[in-house]
């Protein structure tokens, strides 16, 4: 009789099962049960939506014998995705979207990141085997449906309401029950759900062709720019240095704490006295991606699917101009450098396809320092880095994209700091006291690398503009009313050079931050670099055009006709060489009684690995100058010995010379 009545009732019981799944994802997305109610009431229209999604997903289990059984899977499925979203805010203010999917990968390449300790790794572990062991107990025991399955009326049923989703999905978006673009990614899955916001983000990607878009609209657009021919001479084109901080903020910004003296005395200098201002990001708390994105392509994520990085999706096929391309117009050698993995946000793909001509990753570097809490390497390295890439270069400017990673979060909630060089007050809790108080002396020490940097660049007699930006701000639950400037999404920005340049303070987007400095040194190049100098020259950035043919010009140059470039690819993806130093073998030599090679050279690093004879052995990094390698059993004759540096997913990014060794 039960189950006759579940039979009869099933789709509204389905309904309800929606419904609670919907509030159960929200609570714990939201961190809140509270939250999830006066979501599901304050917005009863929203919740139905998101609840109708899974409703959707439901009906699948139409086509099955063991319906009990897919409706469990079904609703695990959801579960699992809410609960990582939960997760995800705990550690990060950017919540859980579709494009996360495609950096787990890069996650697996930060390694010790830290964002799971090893008890809630366990736990994620015995979790997922306890659901497996239970599922595959429910598929042999759980009860299995007797009548007959209608898959005919079921397949009607699903396609129709299939096909009435984007009906019903507009219609909603246009009574603003929903929305198509979320200004504030964190606060558009408050606002309309995680269903909808997750579903959004997997069919929402790269962009859609504007209504006016044509050949004549992007002729009309590039008459409108109106901008000065470069008029600098190529002999006094100055090295232009730009370096990407890693959450990295004027901690007198945040209007809660205190500190025993100013963390960044370095960058405050450079405030004070070269062009500086506010710098408004598309991202808060992770999506280093997106600003890069912004700053180097004059481009705006929000023209995108709801969280997406184009370094994950768009830029891994297809070339984009940037400022390497139009700068390498000039004769500028491009050249970047990263102390983390080569391969993370696919990098090494997507700096090939902007254009530049070199990439010093972290397997380049001879890295040996990390930060107290071990997860990052420290940025010091870079100042040794940056100069190899300057001297790289005779007779030549460069343009040098700098990025650092030490400040990455996440951050320690105990003590690891002794003897902290900066005291910090006004932490909160013991736990976010330590955080903050981690966190800010690692800028402090951030710092104290600018102030390396600037000091190797005063010595070299060459004229360089250096611009440095923070990516993002922290995450640690801040709000806009935590921030002096009112914003979570503004960081700041600062420059440097040596040939007096006229100190012009603004306000910038991270998309104008770069037309606005080569705007300064009578730099006029790019499509979208001219067309921002064109509109800020002419105080036009707050008119609606602006906004609207700036649309127009990314979607031709990354998904249109080309119209730009008169209808033919204007750049070519450049032949990326990783790093700019040579590693050598000098000499392979048998020891310890013929168990052991010494390879000895130069420029190896931890991340070198010795291939014999094609095939990669377990390698010893002994020094830059040393490597050493069992002999395998068996091996004897001639044998080839190659030293590769070998990135994730065993990339190999550059190779030695080739060296016989007889065994």
């Amino acid at each position: 009789m039960r189950f006759a009545f579940w039979k009869r009732f099933s789709l509204l019981f389905d309904g309800l099962l929606a419904c609670v799944l919907v509030l159960v994802i929200e609570s714990i997305s939201r961190h809140s049960v509270l939250s999830a109610l006066l979501f599901s009431v304050g917005s009863p229209l929203t919740f139905l939506y998101n609840a109708l999604l899974i409703f959707t997903t439901l009906l699948i289990l139409y086509f099955f014998k063991r319906r009990m059984f897919v409706r469990v899977i079904i609703a695990a499925f959801w579960l699992i995705l809410g609960i990582i979203n939960g997760c995800v805010l705990a550690n990060r203010v950017t919540p859980f979207n579709f494009t996360d999917l495609k950096l787990v990968g890069d996650l697996f390449d930060m390694g010790n990141s830290k964002y799971l300790t090893t008890a809630e790794e366990a736990a994620v572990i015995i979790a997922l085997v306890a659901l497996s062991a239970f599922l595959v107990f429910f598929a042999i025991r759980g009860p299995k449906y007797q009548g007959r399955i209608h898959r005919i009326r079921s397949a009607v049923c699903v396609a129709a309401l299939v096909f009435a989703l984007p009906v019903i999905t507009e219609t909603a978006i246009q009574s603003d029950v929903l929305a198509d673009y979320f200004g504030n990614l964190a606060e558009g899955y408050q606002e309309y759900g995680f269903v909808y916001s997750f579903a959004a983000s997997a069919v929402d990607t790269g962009m859609s062709e504007p209504d006016d878009y044509s050949e004549e609209t992007i002729a009309a657009i590039a008459d409108s720019v109106e901008t000065e021919e470069t008029s600098i001479d190529t002999d006094d084109l100055p090295n232009i240095i730009v370096v990407q901080l890693e959450t990295f903020i004027d901690p007198y910004e945040l209007n809660f704490l205190a500190y025993s003296e100013d963390p960044i005395p370095n960058f405050r200098s450079l405030m004070e006295n070269y062009t500086s201002g506010y710098l408004t990001v598309p991202v808060v708390g992770a999506g280093t991606a997106n600003t890069e994105f912004e700053v180097l392509t004059g481009m705006g994520i929000q023209f995108f699917g709801l969280g997406e990085y184009p370094y994950k999706t768009v830029l891994k096929e297809t070339v984009c101009e940037s400022i390497a391309d139009d700068l390498s117009q000039l004769g500028y050698g491009t050249h970047a450098i990263h102390n983390n993995g080569g391969n993370f946000y696919s990098r090494a793909t997507v700096f090939s396809q902007m254009g530049f001509d070199t990439f010093t990753s972290k397997e380049l570097m001879n890295i040996t320092e990390y930060n107290e809490y071990g997860t990052w390497p420290t940025d010091g390295i870079l100042v040794g880095e940056t100069e190899k890439v300057l001297d790289s270069t005779e007779d030549k400017s460069d343009f040098v994209f700098t990025i650092t990673v030490q400040s990455h979060g996440s951050y320690p909630t105990e003590a690891v700091l002794e003897d902290p060089e900066i005291e910090v007050a006004g932490g909160g809790t013991e736990e976010e006291q330590y955080q903050w108080e981690y966190y800010i002396n690692e800028l402090h020490e951030v710092d104290t690398f600018i102030g390396d940097l600037i000091a190797m660049l005063e010595e070299r007699d060459e004229k360089t503009v250096v611009v440095l930006y923070g990516d993002h701000l922290p995450t640690m639950g801040l709000s806009d009313e935590d921030m002096n400037n009112g914003s979570i999404y503004q960081t700041t920005y600062a420059t440097w050079n040596n040939f007096g340049l006229e100190k012009e303070d603004a306000d910038l987007a991270a998309y104008q931050l770069l037309a606005y400095i080569t705007d300064q040194l009578d730099i006029h190049e790019g499509t979208m670099f001219t067309y921002h100098q064109s509109a800020m020259k002419a105080g036009a950035t707050e008119d609606a055009s602006y906004v609207t043919d700036w649309e127009l010009l990314q979607y031709d140059l990354l998904y249109g006709e080309l119209y730009s470039y008169g209808g033919e690819q204007k750049y070519e993806a450049s032949d990326l060489v990783m790093g700019v130093e040579e590693v050598v073998i000098a000499s392979a030599e048998i020891s310890g009684g013929r168990e052991e090679l010494v390879i000895s050279g130069e420029n190896f690093t931890p991340s070198s690995v010795v291939y014999l004879n094609g095939g990669a052995v377990e390698t010893e990094y002994i020094s830059e100058n040393e490597l050493r390698i069992s002999v395998p059993d068996g091996a004897e004759g001639e044998n080839t010995v190659v030293v590769c540096q070998v990135g994730s997913n065993s990339t190999v990014f550059r190779s030695s010379n080739e060296v016989s060794v007889r065994f």
